[in-house]
């Protein structure tokens, strides 16, 4: 997953800028959308979809659960229907043990 998700300023991000956050097809972004009712981006007047931080929240535990962890939608529905703060807070542990890795990875390939 990218890094550039906690951009400052930034209200809405297109369908594109999320799909390149997380590595994925726009139409895997629409996917989950129609499978987890907490993705709820706004619409335009085009049609066009405009994710928030909130959405970018939900999709970077889904993306956990699913990618990462190998959940498959209905298992992942089911732990978040379970216990959906638990599972958030082990999604942000992960994302930090992760930017650590790669801090330290850096760090010793600079050494």
């Amino acid at each position: 997953m990218d890094e550039n998700i906690n951009q400052l300023g930034r209200v809405y991000y297109s369908i594109g800028e999320v799909a390149r956050m997380f590595n994925v097809n726009q139409s895997l972004l629409r996917y989950w959308e129609k499978q987890f009712d907490v993705i709820k981006p706004v619409k335009n007047k085009k049609g066009n979809r405009l994710y928030t931080q909130d959405d970018i929240r939900h999709l970077q535990i889904i993306y956990n659960l699913v990618k990462e962890r190998g959940f498959t939608i209905q298992g992942a529905k089911e732990k978040l229907r379970i216990n959906k703060h638990e599972t958030a807070d082990t999604s942000e542990i992960i994302q930090s043990l992760n930017k650590i890795r790669t801090f330290l990875t850096d760090l010793k390939d600079g050494l």
